[in-house]
């Protein structure tokens, strides 16, 4: 049966396949200080969930520094709070003592003065002594005006600027005791998100430079799938269409929405061993499954790609295998 006599199926041609890979963005957990690794919570192969221990570092320095810091602040808040009061009790009230003792001598030397003019006027004494007793008076009440004020002053809390600097002071050491604590919750690190753990890099007992990763995760949202087009059929793909997945042992194709096409063109990989797209000038597609579908996949693994059918509307419906090219 030839072209010519079933010119419509012939017309129909099988949706184009695509050779792939699988591929994951792996999370590698690290601490930003370093230490030697105290205990390693999880191993290679073990799920875990968001907020659950992985590793945690020597942190007997950033417990020191956070006591010191604690304990600086609490000297800096007494401080302040000391800075808003007056004198003790105890120091006003020998003050107290004090101006009830000069009141006494100012009533003493009034008293004094007003014999010593009755005196001076029937002239029994010189006028020298009611010139001394009015000395007397003054100087006394003086010493009381003194004890006055010192009294008043010593209910007084310190001046606004002194109470201002030690405010500031509580302020810096809650800032450093702040620190210190950051610092000590670096030393413990959990999951960011559930995931797989990859692969760990360390044991404990072993040195961990800051910034080193420690080990490494794999969300199932992170596992995408990269594949290269022909230049003749990138410009029918576009970032939000669905493809479909099929690979050894995976079961049902797996559909996946296309996010990045690449904006240059490269020789196909050496990774990809299709003998149809060798040497092929091609531009590089990502797309990305479903977080369900991609526990289906392991990184590295090859893929066929091929484009979703037209009444594929969503990474929800059914995907099919194959399609008609637009």
């Amino acid at each position: 049966m030839s072209c010519g006599v079933l010119a419509v199926g012939c017309s129909e041609q099988v949706a184009p396949s695509w050779s792939g890979y699988v591929e994951a963005e792996y999370v590698h957990v690290a601490a930003p200080l370093s230490g030697a690794l105290t205990s390693l919570a999880v191993a290679a192969g073990q799920q875990v969930g968001r907020g659950d221990a992985l590793f945690s570092l020597d942190a007997e320095a950033e417990t020191a520094a956070r006591d010191e810091a604690a304990a600086r602040l609490k000297a800096a808040q007494a401080q302040s709070d000391d800075a808003t009061k007056g004198r003790r009790a105890e120091e006003l009230a020998v003050t107290q003592a004090q101006l009830a003792q000069a009141r006494a001598q100012a009533e003493l030397a009034a008293a004094d003065l007003a014999r010593q003019r009755e005196l001076n006027d029937e002239e029994f004494v010189a006028r020298a002594r009611v010139d001394d007793a009015q000395a007397a008076v003054t100087q006394t009440q003086a010493r009381v005006a003194e004890l006055q004020a010192a009294l008043s002053v010593g209910r007084l809390p310190a001046r606004i600027d002194d109470r201002a600097g030690a405010q500031a002071q509580v302020d810096a050491a809650r800032q450093a005791l702040r620190q210190a604590e950051w610092r000590l919750r670096q030393k413990v690190q959990a999951a960011p998100v559930a995931a797989l753990v990859n692969d760990t890099y360390y044991r404990p007992g072993e040195y961990v430079a800051a910034g080193q990763p420690v080990l490494s995760l794999l969300p199932p949202d992170q596992i995408k799938a990269r594949f290269f087009v022909p230049e003749a059929d990138v410009a029918s793909l576009a970032p939000g269409q669905t493809v479909t997945l099929s690979c050894d042992g995976c079961g049902a194709a797996i559909p996946a929405r296309i996010r990045r096409i690449a904006s240059q063109a490269e020789y196909t990989p050496p990774v990809i061993y299709s003998n149809s797209q060798r040497a092929k000038l091609v531009f590089m597609v990502e797309a990305w499954p479903e977080p369900a579908d991609a526990a289906r996949l392991r990184p590295g693994q090859p893929v066929d790609v091929r484009r979703a059918s037209a009444t594929t509307n969503s990474l929800a419906s059914s995907p099919a295998a194959s399609g008609s090219r637009p």
